[in-house]
């Protein structure tokens, strides 16, 4: 009897908690798009472009392998996190910031749609699409799983939607006051009452206040570097992170650390890390941060910039502080990156050798652990959130 009750009451305390019954995956989702090639460092579509995808990596195998591949919409433009995951896996929500124009196949055009993937289907399934604003972005889930946001970087504004099970509503936009301010990425604090929005239009990092399924401008802005692009928010909410990519003339650009634990928030260190920062992503420890560095891979081979390798250097926060830990060289035109939930492992997508190279992490190294091949170019991804 008392076993019982015992498990009884474990039963009725994990309900009660909101967490799942068994233990979560460990998935890495991979939006590939196969309208974009380099080709002596212009971006071009491709005579014969192969559809764009979604490709679902299970990390908990060894090596990780791609579970599953569907067809949608997807987008190069825009920074990798153009994906978002549910906490409980359940879905994820994929954004498409170009399409081919329809006047002109060589060229593309502003999207503004977002695609709900149910990740539970067998196979995965595209359930439902939502127009957002022009140029769909970053997107980002609260932990609680009720909001989403998407950033529009062509319209200068961020679409919200109210989530119930895997079901999207519209709930209005949050206008940012410039139409070119090119919000580019967004993210929830844990506890979901605030979320930053990247500006790379006019440099800036905005606070926003998030009440129930109302999101407002805190009144707050930060600044950080030249075009703050990707962001990212650490697991408790202590710090954020943001790479700034600057203009793409070779030079060395900045990563910058916000402490979101003042009043109001503010930058407290910026560091350089090398040329065009595309991504950075924060390890489910806490501590680590991941960079792609485009490093010049995206030059013309006569360019003096022009590189063969990208590279990835991780970094450690540190009592506020920056610190630089390890780096590795990558392939080209390298977008995001994604860690595995025991943070021993990265993988970086790379759009000309189209696959996701992986690395793992002993807290001080970086060591290459193989491949994995992708159909078109890797360009926006996310892991299981924490």
């Amino acid at each position: 009897m008392k076993r019982r009750l015992s498990w009884t009451t474990a039963l009725t305390a994990l309900l009660l908690s909101g967490m799942p019954l068994g233990a979560r995956a460990d998935l890495l989702v991979s939006a590939n798009d196969g309208k974009a090639v380099l080709i002596n460092g212009v971006n071009t579509v491709p005579d014969k472009p192969v559809p764009d995808t979604v490709s679902i990596i299970d990390l908990t195998a060894t090596p990780p392998k791609v579970k599953a591949e569907i067809q949608m919409p997807t987008s190069l433009v825009g920074p990798p996190s153009s994906v978002a995951i549910a906490r409980d896996e359940s879905y994820a929500l994929v954004t498409a910031a170009t399409k081919i124009d329809p006047a002109d196949k060589k060229k593309v055009v502003p999207h503004n749609i977002v695609s709900v993937v149910d990740l539970q289907a067998s196979p995965p399934k595209v359930i439902a699409t939502h127009e957002t604003g022009a140029g769909a972005s970053g997107v980002a889930i609260n932990r609680a799983g009720t909001l989403a946001l998407v950033a529009n970087r062509v319209e200068g504004t961020v679409s919200v939607f109210t989530i119930a099970g895997k079901t999207l509503t519209p709930a209005g936009k949050v206008d940012l006051g410039n139409p070119k301010s090119e919000p580019s990425a967004v993210a929830f604090t844990p506890d979901g009452k605030r979320a930053l929005v990247t500006r790379t239009g006019d440099s800036k990092i905005t606070l926003l206040t998030v009440d129930g399924t109302k999101v407002t401008l805190s009144g707050r802005d930060i600044y950080a570097g030249h075009k703050p692009y990707p962001v990212g928010i650490a697991p408790n909410g202590s710090f954020a992170v943001v790479t700034n990519v600057g203009m793409g003339g070779g030079d060395a650009d900045t990563m910058s650390l916000i402490d979101m634990t003042a009043n109001p928030p503010r930058t407290v260190d910026t560091v350089t890390v090398g040329p065009s920062p595309e991504s950075m992503t924060i390890a489910p420890d806490g501590k680590h941060i991941a960079v792609t560095l485009i490093n010049g891979t995206n030059k013309p081979g006569d360019s003096p910039f022009f590189k063969v390798r990208g590279a990835m250097p991780v970094f450690e926060v540190r009592n506020m502080k920056l610190v630089k830990v390890t780096e590795a060289q990558i392939g080209r035109w390298c977008q995001g990156a994604g860690w595995n939930k025991s943070s021993t492992l990265i993988l970086v997508q790379c759009m000309v050798e189209q696959e996701i190279e992986m690395f793992k992490f002993d807290g001080k190294t970086l060591k290459p652990a193989g491949v994995i091949k992708i159909n078109g170019g890797p360009a926006g991804i996310a892991t299981t959130p924490q």
